[in-house]
C-alpha cells in the first residue's frame, strides 16, 4: 500500500496548524505542540526538518519561533512530501538517481514512471491552504483516472 510516513503526516498537521492561524506571528514549538497535541520533541524535530526543506522559517531568541516560509496557497502537498521524505519516487527507477540493476531490461519501468508522474502531479495540485481547510479547492467527487494523466 502506498502511504506517506507518520512523520510526514504529522508534519502536514503542523503546517496546517500554522496555516490556520489568523494571527501572523511566530509560534514556538511548545505552542504548536499544544495546539496539535503532538509531542514537543516530535514537533521540534519536524520544524527543524521543514526549515531545512524551505517550508518554514525560524527566528532565534526569546521572541523567536516559526512561521510558514510562503503563503499556504503556494505550498503544495508535493513540496511537503519532498521536504520530509525526499524526492517522490514510487519505484527505484522513478527516482532521479536510479540505481536499479535491471533497468536496462525492465518492461514495466516506463509504466511505473508514468504512475510516479501522475501521483506527483496530483500532489502538486493540492495546496497547504486546501489541506488546512482555509481555502476551498476544486471539489473532488471521484478519483482522477490515471489514464487521463499518464497517457500524455
Amino acid at each position: 500500500m502506498l502511504r506517506i510516513s507518520k512523520l510526514t503526516d504529522y508534519g502536514t498537521v503542523i503546517l496546517a496548524c500554522l496555516a490556520a492561524q489568523r494571527e501572523q506571528r511566530l509560534w514556538t514549538a511548545a505552542e504548536v505542540s499544544e495546539r496539535t497535541q503532538l509531542g514537543q520533541a516530535t514537533v521540534s524535530k519536524l520544524l527543524k526538518k521543514m526549515q531545512r526543506g524551505g517550508l518554514v522559517v525560524s527566528t532565534r531568541g526569546s521572541r523567536g519561533g516559526y512561521r510558514l516560509a510562503l503563503p499556504a496557497t503556494e505550498i503544495t502537498a508535493a513540496h511537503i512530501v519532498d521536504a520530509l521524505e525526499g524526492p517522490f519516487a514510487i519505484t527505484e527507477c522513478s527516482s532521479e538517481h536510479s540505481s536499479c540493476s535491471i533497468e536496462a531490461n525492465c518492461r514495466v519501468g516506463k509504466a511505473w514512471q508514468r504512475v510516479n508522474v501522475a501521483i506527483h502531479h496530483a500532489l502538486s495540485e493540492i495546496s497547504l491552504a486546501q489541506l488546512a481547510g482555509v481555502e476551498r479547492g476544486p471539489a473532488v467527487t471521484a478519483p482522477v483516472p490515471l489514464a487521463r494523466v499518464t497517457n500524455e
